[in-house]
């Protein structure tokens, strides 16, 4: 079992095992002809990325095995503040010393959800003309601190550390320039940064919660660097070869062999390592479980007989919209019957919704001539963002009455062994950060989905008095939850009901919305709020 020393520093076996994780052995390696393929095998071009996930579900492809990094629980408490940051590893090492391979190594054998891998390459700073020439010839120095802009990757990696969505540039090593385009990275209970200079920043170590360095013999980095460089990067082997002697190897020396000292494990053999490995595996998740949170269970406990808040706003109880409560609250309505007055209970509680959003005077003039005195939307944009999946049924709602509106989807699942919410998916439009937000979700009980999709789009910089929470029945519970963690959300909804279930189920209640609406059966066992994958 591994431990932690009195400095900080993880260890086991009475802390003694940095020392023997140290000690090198010749024998598993091989010559290293053996141990790297010819540079024409055709090896397919390893990935250099800064996330697992962008716009699609997150993936990690391993050597065994495909990984799901799906499942995000609360980050956040039952206040709705940041309440745990992410855990990060800093792994720091030569030129091609194989700290990809230990990162996914490490990746594949803690097994955890959402994970980031971060790269230092990806903050290589953006070449002058006269720099770009003396890259093409290989006289410029990318091993060196300067190259690296690390004013940008500190802010990114704090921003990450702290849960917030961050942007990634990507750069091109053959045209030694960033793309326009940069990646969107979020979320993680877990960060790997990579890098040759991971320790060489103090600001950079302030991040750090595991430092890890690997260490491998220097003829098997350049090996390893011939073949990168050339059916990676188009480089030739005598430029490579050029560059390694004239920057690569006295950078080594000078900037990157002397931080092994920071380091709290070194690993030997790079991801062949599996005793070493299985150390960092073992403290990571001691430290995981150190920081596991229960947010459902306090929400359900707290707020009991408040005043329902004034951001609350409930659609009048007309006779009709009584009656279509009737029909749809019903266990004995048909399907149809229930798609139908649901359907006609989201237009109203849209248009309903649409009068929170700021306005602003605007005059025109009719086709007789004279000016009018309306008014228009003072904003940049409207964007809905259904939670999965009964939320979604309230999209075409929402376009009816917004033209050419943006839509982003959030899947969140309630875990079945802990009973805690949590984030499996979320495809968010571009720059949301400036919109204004109608988050749409059909019943709310506890508020713990809710609860995680608001944290998702502040995460994403929506500011909170821009988010209209819509919803056709919420609990009390899930109101009080939803207001004081997040009191400048407003809140619309067609009916509140005062209980919530052992179960979490709304009493009176309408039963499984998803499951009534696209005809699926209920687990024994289902909430409120518990949202499966959409049958479309």
């Amino acid at each position: 079992m591994s431990a932690v020393c009195g400095d900080g520093r993880l260890s086991a076996m009475e802390c003694g095992e940095k020392s023997a994780l140290r000690s090198t052995s010749g024998g598993g390696e091989g010559s290293l002809d053996r141990l790297l393929p010819s540079v024409n095998s055709g090896l397919a071009q390893r990935k250099r990325t800064t996330s697992q996930c962008k716009s699609e579900p997150p993936l990690l492809r391993t050597s065994k095995r495909t990984i799901y990094t799906a499942g995000r629980p609360p980050w956040y408490n039952e206040h709705g503040t940041q309440s745990k940051e992410a855990f990060v590893i800093g792994l720091c090492g030569g030129s091609a010393s194989g700290k990809t391979t230990v990162a996914r190594k490490i990746i594949e054998a803690l097994d955890v959800p959402w994970v980031v891998l971060l790269s230092m390459d990806s903050f290589y700073k953006v070449l002058t003309p006269e720099q770009q020439l003396l890259a093409a010839n290989n006289d410029y120095n990318f091993d060196h601190p300067d190259a690296f802009d690390f004013c940008l990757l500190a802010h990114t990696l704090r921003k990450l550390k702290q849960g917030k969505s961050v942007k990634i540039p990507v750069y091109d090593f053959t045209k030694h320039g960033r793309h326009k385009e940069w990646k969107t990275v979020y979320g993680a209970s877990v960060i790997i940064f990579e890098g040759i200079m991971a320790f060489a920043d103090k600001e950079l170590l302030k991040l750090l919660d595991m430092k890890i360095f690997v260490d491998t013999d220097s003829d098997i980095r350049l090996v390893r660097r011939l073949r990168r460089d050339i059916t990676e990067r188009g480089r030739d082997i005598e430029g490579v070869i050029k560059q390694y002697n004239k920057f690569v190897k006295p950078a080594f020396e000078q900037y990157i062999e002397p931080t092994m000292r920071l380091a709290d494990i070194v690993v030997p053999r790079g991801g062949g390592n599996m005793v070493a490995i299985g150390l960092i595996v073992q403290h990571v998740h001691s430290q995981l479980e150190e920081r596991e949170l229960s947010v459902r269970a306090a929400l359900a406990s707290a707020h009991q007989a408040q005043p329902l808040p004034q951001t609350l706003s409930v659609l009048e109880s007309t006779p009709q919209v009584r009656g279509m409560h009737t029909i749809i609250r019903n266990k004995e309505t048909s399907r149809d019957e229930f798609i139908f007055y649901s359907k006609r209970l989201m237009r109203l509680l849209i248009e309903r919704a649409l009068s929170f959003l700021p306005s602003q005077v605007h005059i025109v003039q009719t086709p007789q001539g004279e000016d009018y005195e309306g008014r228009t939307f003072h904003g940049k944009r409207i964007t809905g963002v259904s939670i999965l999946r009964a939320g979604e049924t309230m999209e075409p709602a929402l376009r009816a009455v917004c033209k050419d509106v943006r839509i982003g989807k959030i899947l969140i699942q309630t875990n079945q062994d802990t009973g805690e919410p949590e984030l499996h998916y979320l495809r968010l439009p571009k720059d949301i950060g400036q919109d204004h937000v109608i988050l749409m979700d059909c019943t709310v009980s506890t508020g713990a989905a809710a609860m995680m999709a608001i944290r998702v789009l502040l995460d994403h910089d929506v500011q909170e008095e821009k988010i209209l929470l819509v919803s056709l029945l919420m609990a009390e519970m899930g109101v009080h939850s939803v207001a004081y963690a997040f009191p400048q959300v407003k809140i619309m909804t067609t009916a509140v009901d005062k209980e919530v279930n052992d179960l979490f189920h709304i009493i009176p209640g309408i039963g499984n919305f998803g499951d009534r609406y696209f005809g699926t059966d209920a687990p024994p066992d289902w909430s409120d709020e518990d949202m499966d994958e959409p049958s479309c």
